[in-house]
């Protein structure tokens, strides 16, 4: 009797750790009702190569707050939320309504929401109360999934917890916040750190990006990249994305524009010719009950491989095409 090969995510991470988390390369940021609808409906047409963020902190009118997270809610468990990518980022540990915005969300959307994303963390501390008031409401309200979450470093007491706010239980993504970052320093940073040459460029915004990165992927989470703010050129956004990438280790980028996510969904995309190793070594190392192989000269075991399956994640996260055997194996479950 012949025994089914093991899949790659089972294979790889016995004693190993959790799998690194799959998440697509874009973040898009929508405020009102309108936005948020056209962006499912991009979403619906390009496949969930990008979430989206129903942002109840930023995007809620002030006084209305319980009726914006009650629409955001809604649009969760809507029909057009066709990829269950839709997440939500509430206001933070100081504001008055974040319980009640959070206890809408998880009380009506519990089952679908893909995230929620807490902003303005100054400490671990921060974090691990919203994160176990949430934890708490999915208990009362009988979710029984993990609903994950995304913590927003922005200011420098945040930054210097940033390992301590990644190892919190339920964080799946460590988020840099250039805005506020740059206006918690009380001027002493130029305003020019808050767009391109610029935030690639300060030394306190190089650092922070370098903590962060190495915070995130420390702990096995997606450290997520800030906005730019140029809205026109396309080329700009593409060319900050792929600094992200390629000079400071980010996996995953804010866009607050729909003209901004395939410039980024691009720029993160690994390179053509990895996919391909990687689909090649994965194949052959799983016929061979994932024990040593040799390709094309090289020897490859389970730390290579445990590299390559991430990176043929990040492909499909990113709409890239994966070898058909490859597809076959291991996504058409």
């Amino acid at each position: 009797m012949s025994v089914s090969p093991l899949h790659p995510a089972q294979a790889l991470y016995l004693g190993a750790g959790k799998p690194f988390p799959a998440l697509a390369a874009c973040e898009h940021y929508a405020g009102s009702e309108k936005l948020i609808r056209k962006a499912l409906q991009l979403q619906a047409q390009l496949g969930p190569v990008f979430d989206i963020t129903g942002d109840c902190e930023d995007g809620a009118p002030a006084g209305r707050e319980a009726e914006h997270a009650d629409m955001v809610a809604a649009l969760i468990m809507s029909a057009d939320n066709e990829f269950d990518r839709l997440g939500a980022r509430i206001h933070d540990v100081t504001h008055p309504v974040w319980r009640e915005e959070l206890a809408t969300l998880v009380g009506k959307a519990g089952s679908r929401i893909a995230y929620v994303v807490l902003p303005k963390v100054d400490c671990a501390d921060d974090a691990l109360e919203q994160i176990t008031a949430l934890n708490d409401l999915r208990q009362r309200c009988g979710v029984a999934r993990d609903i994950p979450v995304h913590v927003l470093i922005e200011t420098p007491r945040a930054l210097r917890e940033a390992w301590q706010i990644a190892a919190l239980p339920g964080v799946e993504s460590l988020d840099f916040g250039l805005m506020d970052f740059v206006s918690s320093h009380h001027g002493a940073i130029p305003a020019a750190a808050m767009r391109s040459p610029g935030q690639f460029e300060h030394p306190l915004i190089t650092r922070a990006k370098c903590e962060i990165a190495a915070a995130a992927l420390g702990n096995g989470v997606v450290p997520a990249h800030n906005v730019t703010t140029e809205l026109r050129d396309v080329d700009v956004v593409r060319a900050d994305a792929r600094r992200a990438r390629l000079e400071f280790g980010f996996l995953r980028m804010w866009s607050i524009h729909p003209a901004q996510i395939l410039p980024i969904v691009e720029a993160m995309r690994p390179d053509f010719g990895a996919v391909d190793a990687a689909a090649a070594i994965l194949l052959a190392a799983q016929d061979a009950d994932w024990g040593p192989i040799q390709h094309e000269g090289k020897l490859h075991d389970r730390a290579s491989y445990r590299y390559y399956w991430e990176l043929l994640c990040r492909a499909r996260a990113t709409g890239m095409d994966v070898a058909a055997e490859a597809r076959h194996r291991f996504f058409n479950h």
